[in-house]
């Protein structure tokens, strides 16, 4: 049997609104100890803000991350799965797109997201990246 999105998923979806700071996104990854968070407005997802964006679309670059906003720097109309949608799929898209993570949506909501280290901890759960992907976040 194939397994689905919503087997592996995280279900719980770290968003910030569109108008917040920079400083504000990078504290809830912190508090949460992620790499990326949703942008949504009412619900309803405008894109994906990584630590990696933070880092090269704005602190590189000599922005002022206290006053730069979610939306100027995230990645906008990400590409998204549905918690139906099989594993396969989402590594392929995965793959397709260079990406770790993917919202899952289903309608128009935010159901959860679902990383590159859920996909490889549910296809081969020995593997390295299942391994690193399962241990506890370090540092502080």
């Amino acid at each position: 049997m194939n397994r689905r999105v919503r087997d592996v998923m995280t279900p719980a979806v770290a968003a910030v609104r569109p108008d917040a700071s920079l400083v504000e996104a990078a504290r809830l990854m912190r508090a949460q100890a992620i790499g990326d968070v949703l942008v949504a407005q009412d619900g309803v997802l405008l894109g994906v803000l990584t630590d990696r964006d933070i880092t090269l679309r704005a602190v590189a670059e000599g922005l002022d991350p206290v006053t730069v906003s979610c939306q100027s720097v995230c990645t906008p109309d990400p590409v998204c799965v549905e918690p139906d949608d099989d594993l396969a799929k989402a590594a392929r898209l995965m793959r397709e797109h260079a990406v770790r993570r993917l919202p899952v949506v289903e309608g128009l909501g935010m159901v959860g997201v679902v990383s590159i280290g859920d996909v490889a901890r549910a296809q081969d759960p020995d593997s390295a990246l299942a391994d690193i992907s399962g241990a506890p976040p370090s540092g502080g």
